[in-house]
């Protein structure tokens, strides 16, 4: 009974802590949408007003990130007031200084407001790049940013020069950030160049474990991954760099249409290249006669087969050749037939000759006996009685059979006196009258 009681005191603890936290969730979730509902009561202004203090890149982010096309637009005009007014405040100490040498205090001022103006502009294209992807036409603030930006300071003040440069080193959207876009920079290509190295190795390893995976099939996709991934990394650490990678994708994918439309042909190669790795016509070290070249296939890439020739001379052949043309894998499969004719004379004994094909035949250790050799008369010839002699061997054995039992049906007929005719005509001479 005690146990009971414990055991209900303590579902009554747990279903009060649930209740409590359910009413904090709810709170947090009023609490939030108030916030919300003065942000948008306020406006832009309150939250981007000149004097208020400017947010972090992340935080901006953040804020527009929520905001539809129209919204982003009122913020991005906001932000622009404010570079306006910053760029006011700085021509405003130059004119009211006219020509008189720059102190060094007033050089450290005019650093500090063009450190302020880059944040500004910083925080400006931010805003446009988040009114850009949503659809909207920021041409004409990129424009003004870019003609409001860059530091301005008096090189024939050694003293000024010396602040300035002092100030923007250590300025955090000076020489703090870019060193920490630099560094981001590199340390992403590395991870990169890393990453690409892992994924390749373990593409390699799972395609060898794939029951019918080409090795044609394995290289592509191991060299695929790897320049993939480093690419990949190099957009991603241009962007750490502080380089917008919109443009450069858009001047890619142009040059891209203009190089493919002048580069049919190769693109055609291309095709039939990842064709050829789909469909697995031939591997590396297959015998093939393709494209008007017979050989062994030696390596392969996207554009071209490499074939060497049995005298050992390399063959390119373009993949569009191959794949447009029939192709002959002569080791595709792990048996093959060999296909010979022997000719004998019409005097000779034909039984004789069957019997000595067959014993030939059957006598090589190489020849399988299943499927059956079939050795047959065929055929009445201008000149001889010819068999077919048809064994069936193992791919690699196949020159090897044909060699030897091509040698020894020929030692055989010799010893049992069955000629080998030449090709031969009768010649009837008939006497006029």
């Amino acid at each position: 009974m005690k146990q009971r009681r414990l055991t209900a005191a303590g579902r009554g603890c747990r279903l009060l802590a649930c209740m409590a936290l359910g009413a904090m969730l709810v709170g947090w979730s009023l609490a939030g949408q108030r916030l919300l509902a003065a942000q948008e009561a306020a406006g832009p202004a309150e939250f981007a007003a000149p004097e208020s203090p400017i947010p972090s890149r992340e935080a901006l982010r953040l804020q527009v990130r929520p905001l539809t096309a129209a919204e982003v637009a009122d913020r991005a005009k906001v932000w622009r007031d404010r570079l306006k007014a910053k760029v006011a405040e700085i021509s405003t100490i130059r004119l009211q200084q006219g020509d008189r040498a720059e102190s060094a205090a007033v050089g450290a001022e005019l650093a500090r407001l063009q450190e302020e103006r880059e944040t500004l502009i910083d925080r400006l294209r931010l805003v446009l790049d988040d009114w850009e992807r949503k659809g909207g036409d920021p041409k004409e603030f990129r424009l003004y940013a870019a003609a409001v930006s860059g530091m301005e300071v008096d090189l024939g003040n050694a003293r000024t020069v010396i602040a300035f440069a002092k100030d923007w080193l250590l300025s955090a959207q000076g020489g703090l950030r870019w060193l920490t876009n630099l560094v981001s920079f590199l340390v992403i290509l590395f991870a990169a160049f890393l990453l690409s190295r892992v994924l390749s190795r373990l593409t390699g390893q799972a395609l060898t474990r794939i029951k019918g995976a080409s090795s044609l099939l394995r290289t592509f996709m191991v060299n695929f991954v790897r320049q993939g991934t480093l690419l990949l990394g190099l957009v991603v650490s241009l962007s750490a760099l502080g380089i917008n990678t919109s443009p450069v994708l858009a001047l890619i994918g142009g040059a891209a249409f203009v190089i493919g439309l002048a580069l049919q042909g190769t693109l055609s190669n291309f095709a039939q290249g990842l064709l050829i790795l789909a469909y697995r016509p031939f591997d590396v070290g297959d015998v093939i006669d393709a494209g008007g070249v017979s050989g062994i296939v030696d390596s392969m890439n996207m554009l071209s087969t490499t074939i060497r020739t049995f005298d050992n001379k390399l063959m390119i052949v373009p993949n569009g050749k191959i794949g447009g043309d029939a192709i002959t894998n002569a080791t595709a499969s792990d048996t093959r037939r060999i296909d010979m004719t022997f000719g004998i004379g019409y005097g000779d004994n034909v039984e004789a000759a069957q019997a000595i094909l067959e014993r030939v035949v059957m006598a090589h250790p190489l020849v399988l006996k299943d499927p059956a050799p079939l050795i047959r008369m065929n055929e009445l010839a201008d000149s001889a009685v010819n068999f077919i002699v048809r064994p069936w061997s193992k791919t690699g054995d196949y020159w090897t059979i044909y060699w030897e039992v091509m040698a020894a049906v020929k030692k055989e007929f010799a010893a049992a006196g069955i000629s080998i005719p030449y090709p031969q005509q009768d010649v009837h001479v008939y006497q006029a009258k």
